[in-house]
């Protein structure tokens, strides 16, 4: 048997750190390679962390709510080693431990503030953002109020030191959220329930999304009955050739992306002044959990795949997301999100934009309607299979042309479905 140590892996290229939430198995287990030992969170996303090797865990050195870097050890393993394979050969390998940092003094001889305790927060900070708040004595319920321009709105170092800055002259921080005008009322038989660490993120995130960005809603409603026609024909043999089902959502994703090959501007993001057009179309979807959470997975570089390639993605997304088996990277580098209401029967929605990103389409229920059709031998009435798409757009960089003229593009490419398609 040898030590092996069990290392922090790396979830994602943006991904530095994560928090251990709770081992999975305790000191003098067995493990199996492969097998889940503990369940990590990002500011991403929650998964598990399986194990390199077979073997007892004789340790663990990260307990649980630790904030651990990519690379650091967080348990020792006895593992069985493999004939011809040499043993990693490396000292009882230590944790790094979070110097306790030095109470600042204030020079005005003021008693020192207490250590912060960002276990109250829901939003992530790094290791680096907690020392300087420490260092500068910023208790939480400031820190939280700091407009962040990192990723997902985080706080940078710059923002801290910039905030730390202004704090010094005396200004007022920057407020991240508003304040309810009137506190809520509780009467007996009220139910408090306690948010989750997801509803919480999705609150935040929402929250900064309408404060980042003027959200402005264009509709469109589209006549879907070739789309339909056609799904309606091909469904049972698809399903039976490939093992799953083939729902409306990947021909709504492939309309989206050749409409933004058409209007390639909706596909941008902002950074201060400088407007960024990407190269890569990676469509969001939205998936509704059964928590009843709402998580985001993503199509990466969607323009490449066929229809059936995409009806794929879109099942196996949506599968692992409702099992918590999505990782990091499935998460990241949406260009473009798409969420369907009409799933719970409603016609249109007004969806909030998922920053960075500067646009978002809602397609809502299909529904049978009487529509008036021009014909050779004059104008008839038919029923129709009809579709409100509801697109919000970022009205600093996409105006009321770009924005109509994408969910009319997207509503012709609909339209336009070829009944006689092979997939």
């Amino acid at each position: 048997m040898a030590r092996v140590e069990l290392i922090m892996p790396k979830m994602g290229e943006s991904i530095m750190e994560a928090t251990i939430l709770k081992w999975l198995k305790k000191p003098g287990d067995k493990i199996e390679q492969d097998e889940s030992v503990l369940e990590v969170a990002t500011d991403k996303v929650d998964t598990e962390v399986p194990s390199t090797h077979a073997g007892v865990l004789e340790e663990i050195l990260a307990k649980e709510g630790e904030v651990v870097k990519v690379g650091k050890p967080i348990a020792v393993l006895s593992a069985s080693v493999g004939a011809g394979t040499p043993a990693p050969q490396t000292p009882k390998p230590q944790i790094e431990a979070n110097p306790a940092p030095k109470k600042a003094v204030p020079s005005n001889g003021a008693t020192p503030l207490a250590v912060a305790d960002f276990k109250s927060s829901s939003r992530f900070y790094s290791p680096l953002v907690k020392n300087i708040a420490r260092e500068e004595q910023i208790p939480v319920a400031e820190l939280e109020a700091i407009s962040g321009t990192g990723a997902e709105g985080r706080v940078t170092k710059k923002d801290i030191l910039a905030y730390v800055q202004t704090r010094k002259g005396g200004a007022p921080a920057m407020v991240r959220t508003a304040t309810p005008l009137v506190a809520a009322s509780i009467s007996a038989g009220d139910e408090i329930m306690q948010m989750d660490r997801m509803r919480k993120m999705i609150a935040e995130r929402m929250v900064d999304s309408k404060r980042v960005s003027p959200h402005v809603t264009s509709f469109v409603e589209a006549d879907v009955t070739n789309v339909v026609t056609w799904r309606n024909k091909i469904k049972a043999a698809f399903e039976k050739a490939e093992g799953e089902p083939i729902t409306f959502t990947p021909l709504f994703v492939e309309a989206i992306v050749k409409a933004i090959k058409d209007l390639p501007m909706i596909n941008i993001q902002v950074d201060g002044d400088r407007i960024i057009r990407k190269k890569e179309i990676s469509i969001g979807m939205a998936v509704a959990l059964p928590s009843g959470n709402l998580i985001v997975p993503v199509i990466r570089n969607a323009d490449q795949y066929s229809l059936k390639g995409l009806a794929k993605a879109v099942n196996d997304l949506a599968k692992r997301a409702r099992e918590n088996k999505l990782k990091a990277d499935d998460l990241s580098g949406g260009t473009f999100t798409l969420t369907n209401v009409g799933t719970f029967g409603n016609v249109m929605g007004t969806p909030i934009i998922m920053q960075p990103q500067v646009a978002i389409m809602a397609t809502g229920a299909i529904q049978k309607k009487p529509a008036v059709l021009e014909t050779v031998h004059g104008d008839v009435i038919a029923i129709r299979h009809k579709m409100f798409l509801s697109h919000s757009y970022d009205h600093r960089v996409v105006d009321g042309a770009l924005g109509g003229s994408f969910v009319r593009r997207v509503a012709d490419y609909l339209e336009k479905f070829d009944v006689n398609r092979v997939i």
